[in-house]
């Protein structure tokens, strides 16, 4: 394998790991607010219902999207951009929540522009390492 095709799958593949830790750790997190004692959602703070049950749920797809990218599967590259798509759907509705009125931690707006901006990467990566080159 030549070095450009070496880098090219270094890149891939840090990118599928990515993926499946941040999944992982998106289902723990959220899990511990979802179905944890009253300590656990006291400390998330002014949590908003449906961004914690879709970084849970979301969770299961980053970690199956980032299998699928280690193993150069297309449907991954297209689940990938699915999920920085429904990101992106999920913040701007987080948005309008918050203009509306509601309370919010500061750091639901931090997680939420991380999580756009690792799945805009891993989507782009996953473009053009999977599906512009099958």
């Amino acid at each position: 394998m030549n070095r450009s095709k070496q880098a090219r799958t270094v890149v891939l593949k840090s990118a599928s790991v990515v993926a499946v830790v941040f999944g992982l750790l998106s289902i723990m997190s959220g899990g511990n607010v979802l179905f944890g004692d009253d300590a656990a959602r006291r400390a998330a703070g002014a949590y908003i219902g449906f961004v914690v049950w879709f970084n849970f749920l979301g969770g299961f797809a980053y970690a199956a999207a980032g299998a699928g990218l280690w193993m150069r599967q297309r449907w991954a590259a297209l689940m990938a951009f699915l999920i920085a798509g429904t990101t992106l759907l999920v913040f701007l509705a987080f948005g309008l929540h918050v203009a509306g009125g509601a309370a919010y931690e500061l750091r639901t707006v931090a997680a939420m522009s991380f999580r756009l901006m690792v799945w805009l990467i891993i989507a782009w990566i996953a473009y053009r390492r999977i599906w512009r080159s099958s």
